[in-house]
Order: structure tokens, then C-alpha cells, then sequence
């Protein structure tokens, strides 16, 4: 459908419109007017499908021309990257409407928590917020939620798995009974269901495209010994000069700060963004990378669900996700809004097991490419076996290398 055919008001088709979009896509074809007639919700969809213009856009057009003395929606979500993108999504989306929002997270100084007592105390319509940001500020006594009529919680399932759920039962006793709850999450474990049947009454339901990248993600994957993946990144980049925009997600914090010392000496720029900066810090880290000051990014998988960055043109998997579901995470944040983009994964000889798993979740087989030669062998492919992997061996004029990995 076309975003016309919704009957919103023409403040927000005009927002809609500058903001380049035309069409729905899936998720906000049903999700709107579900939400318009005041319905619960539980929707799952994976990340870059569009759902917080799905929930974001009929909440607009409901507070369009209120007034309010109080928070009115509440939306809840995991991270703090996750409540910024949001509140900027808001902004653009609200911006020919008086409907005002903020974002509430933690990691802020004494000046960011009076800022955000004024907005929780105010007459803010929509908060953003951190689970246990939100429960500092409301166990200080002054945060009233008598008044809010939406409650909106984004990537629950994320939040579940960081283990927000009592802060989430908390925040839910601060709420009116009577409200419009709508929950957004990328998997629907039991877990999820368990909650929905807690908080939602007589739910719509939708699932759109579950656990599977978007279309226009070229994926592949190299087989690799640990030693091996960053000369193997360091050539990859080499490469592609076209990529402005390249994504790597390591599992640790450590491996981001390694990574990115073993890249410091090329001619682009390179930083990495992990929960060991201040939140300043990271905006800043992030703000070069949106305007391709910096080329590369290095990050935990903290940033594989909470930003909206454009144009990423690859991401690397430096390691294989610990969870099947964060797969589709990480290479989501390439082609986006129906652009191409390429996710490739690097896999050791103990990740291969896991690896596999991934490519049942999404029901594709990734290709397996060979190193460069001048990288040394390749563990062979056996997702069955963890230990004593043997190798093939890359062969060139009747020369055999051995052993383990080389590096010129």
C-alpha cells in the first residue's frame, strides 16, 4: 500500500514524503491500521523491515494536536544506540506535528539526568528508554506513567536475553491497566509468548519474514584459523575501494581494540565502538561514521540491532555469532531500504558447528570461499566435527604448504 491510503493526517504524509518514502513495506501495511484502531499488538520482524515507522507513524497520528501535561507513550527498548535511533526517527517523522520526544538512557553525566528528570516530569509525549535507566529514575519517587495510554516494548526479545524482564514487570506496575500495548521482536521464543501473555489482551498477530536476511544481502563466508582473519579483513578491504561504508562485529571488547590497532596503519580511517567508551564518545565514534569520516567500524554486537545507518556497503562477521538469530542482526545492517550490500563471515575450525545452525535458521547454504593463497590453508568444512580438522592445501606450480598458516 501506499503510505496516502492510510488515512494519515497530511502533517505526517508530508513528513513521510520528505523523508523520500512512498510505499509501505510489509510489517507497516499491517501493523498500522491494527494500531490505528486501537488494537494490542505482537509482531515479529527482523531488523530493516521498517516496524518503528509501523508503530511510530498511527501513535503520531493519534497525539496530533493533544496537549499534554505528562508522558503519554512509552516505548522500552534494550540499548542505548537503540533509544537515540529511535528518538531521531521520531523527530524526523513528527517534525510538521507538535508531538515532542526524548530518549532516557543510561551512561550520562549529573546535567543528562537533571535533563532527563525535566523530560520524564514534563510534558514530553513519547519517552525512549532504557529499562534500567527508566527504574533509577522512577525509584527517585517524582516519574508519574498514570497517564500514558501506549506502551511500546522494541526488540523484546533482546531485552528478555540481556535479562530486563523484572525491570520490564516493574515498569508495567507504574502503567495504567488500560492502555494500548504493542511488542516488537525479531524471534518469538516461548519466553516472548510467556510475556505477551502477561501484558497483552486479545493481541493481533503478526510475523513477517522471520530470522532470514534481506534479498539484496550477497552473503558469503571464509574458512579460517584464528590467526588468519585479520590479514584476511586487511586484504578484503584492500580489495573493495569503492566500500565507503564497512561494518566489522567481533564478540569481545578486547578483539575490538586488537582489530583496531592491526589496522591503525592503513590509509583510511578506522575506529572501533564498544560499552568500554563514554556515551559521548560513542555518539561522536558514530557520528563519523554516518558522515564517511571514518571507513571502518569495529564494534560488539551492541550496535547489531540499535543503529540505522546508511549505505553500508559490507559487513564482516569476525567471529560467528554466538546466537542463530543475531546472524540476521548483524548482516541486516547492510542493504537496507532495499539497497545491495555484502556480509561475510569468518569461521574457525570450532564455529563451524554453529555456522551451520545459522544456515538452517535462514534455510540457505553460504558459500565457502577460498583464502588467498598467500594467507596459507584453510581448516576444511566439517560443521560435525569440532577438534583434529584437517586441512586442504592451496596448490600452485606443484608447491604444497603445509601445516599451519603463513603470513608474508
Amino acid at each position: 500500500m501506499k503510505f496516502t491510503e492510510f488515512n494519515l493526517k497530511e502533517e505526517l504524509l508530508e513528513a513521510i514524503s520528505y523523508m523520500g518514502f512512498e510505499n509501505a513495506t510489509p510489517i507497516q501495511d499491517q501493523a498500522i491500521p491494527a494500531i490505528m484502531q486501537s488494537n494490542d499488538l505482537i509482531a515479529c520482524a527482523q531488523t530493516g523491515t521498517g516496524k518503528t515507522a509501523a508503530f511510530v507513524l498511527p501513535i503520531l497520528n493519534k497525539l496530533a494536536n493533544r496537549n499534554f501535561t505528562s508522558v503519554n507513550t512509552l516505548i522500552i527498548v534494550p540499548t542505548r544506540e537503540l533509544a537515540i535511533q529511535l528518538d531521531q526517527q521520531i523527530q524526523g517523522l513528527s517534525y510538521f506535528v507538535p508531538v515532542y520526544s526524548a530518549a532516557v538512557f543510561g551512561g550520562g553525566g549529573g546535567a543528562d539526568w537533571d535533563e532527563e528528570r525535566k523530560v520524564l516530569t514534563g510534558d514530553t509525549g513519547i519517552v525512549v528508554a532504557t529499562p534500567g535507566k527508566l527504574i533509577a529514575h522512577l525509584n527517585m519517587g517524582y516519574v508519574k506513567l498514570d497517564k500514558v495510554e501506549h506502551l511500546i516494548l522494541d526488540e523484546a526479545d533482546k531485552m528478555l536475553d540481556m535479562g530486563f524482564l523484572p525491570d520490564i514487570q516493574k515498569i508495567i506496575t507504574y502503567i495504567p491497566k488500560k492502555r494500548q500495548t504493542l511488542m516488537f521482536s525479531a524471534t518469538m521464543p516461548p519466553k516472548i509468548r510467556f510475556l505477551a501473555k502477561q501484558i497483552l489482551i486479545d493481541p493481533t498477530e503478526i510475523s513477517i519474514a522471520m530470522s532470514k536476511p534481506a534479498e539484496g544481502v550477497l552473503q558469503a563466508a571464509y574458512l579460517t584459523y584464528d590467526t588468519q582473519k585479520t590479514p584476511l579483513i586487511i586484504s578484503l578491504i584492500k580489495d573493495k575501494p569503492d566500500y565507503t561504508g564497512i561494518l566489522i562485529f567481533t564478540s569481545t571488547k578486547s578483539k575490538v581494540n586488537d582489530i583496531v590497532r592491526a589496522m591503525r596503519n592503513k590509509s583510511y580511517r578506522v575506529e572501533g565502538i564498544s560499552s568500554d567508551l563514554e556515551q559521548q564518545e560513542r555518539n561522536d565514534v558514530l557520528t563519523r561514521f554516518k558522515s564517511k569520516k571514518t571507513r571502518v567500524l569495529i564494534a560488539t554486537d551492541v550496535l547489531s540491532r540499535g543503529i540505522d545507518i546508511k549505505d553500508i556497503n559490507l559487513v564482516i562477521n569476525y567471529d560467528v555469532p554466538g546466537d542463530a538469530e543475531d546472524y540476521v542482526h548483524r548482516v541486516g545492517r547492510t542493504a537496507r531500504a532495499n539497497t545491495t550490500g555484502v556480509a561475510i563471515t569468518l569461521i574457525n575450525e570450532k564455529d563451524m558447528a554453529r555456522f551451520r545452525d545459522i544456515e538452517v535458521l535462514i534455510e540457505k547454504e553460504i558459500i565457502k570461499l577460498p583464502l588467498h593463497i598467500e594467507l596459507g590453508d584453510s581448516p576444511a568444512w566439517n560443521p560435525k566435527q569440532r577438534h583434529k580438522i584437517k586441512s586442504f592445501r592451496h596448490k600452485k606450480q606443484g608447491h604444497k604448504r603445509h601445516g599451519k598458516p603463513r603470513h608474508k
